[in-house]
């Protein structure tokens, strides 16, 4: 791999494919680099963990309650003392509302998408057919140089 790179083969198949995977170095650097060579060509980046998301396309596309941990408070109700559920807009809708105007769109970077399973990991490649302004990249493991691939693609590997 090259000392420095431009990235224009990954930005090239990002908006060919909308959804890559990606195989990063264990030590890190290598996301950064990227996601400021999608910042260069246009594109804001949103980068979130794949942990904890529970319900992904609730939670990305649709109104979702979240319950926040109670640290020992209990809600004032006759009910389970859980504490409350707060309602929380939709992110992807949010964020393409406040895009610039000359932006190319928004790409969703997903850390820790180890963790996810292979039905969510099919609706993230899926969503930017949905929403074509929207791109997805997806950490999917570590290897010794930055790999990427179409996400559909390490989802037959995967199998």
């Amino acid at each position: 791999m090259a000392l420095l790179t431009n990235g224009g083969g990954f930005i090239r198949k990002l908006e060919k494919f909308g959804a890559l995977a990606v195989y990063v170095p264990l030590e890190g650097g290598f996301e950064g680099r990227y996601r400021r060579r999608l910042r260069a060509k246009g594109y804001n980046a949103l980068c979130i963990s794949g942990k904890g998301i529970g319900d992904v396309a609730a939670y990305l596309t649709g109104v979702h309650g979240v319950r926040p941990p109670h640290l020992g408070k209990k809600s004032t109700s006759s009910g389970a003392a859980v504490g409350y559920v707060y309602y929380l807009p939709p992110i992807i809708s949010t964020q393409l509302e406040q895009l610039p105007p000359k932006s190319k769109g928004l790409v969703l970077w997903i850390i820790d998408g180890h963790t996810l399973d292979d039905q969510e990991v099919e609706y993230l490649a899926n969503l930017p057919k949905i929403e074509p302004r929207v791109k997805v990249v997806i950490e999917r493991g570590g290897d010794r140089a930055f790999r990427f691939m179409p996400l559909e693609e390490s989802l037959a590997i995967a199998s």
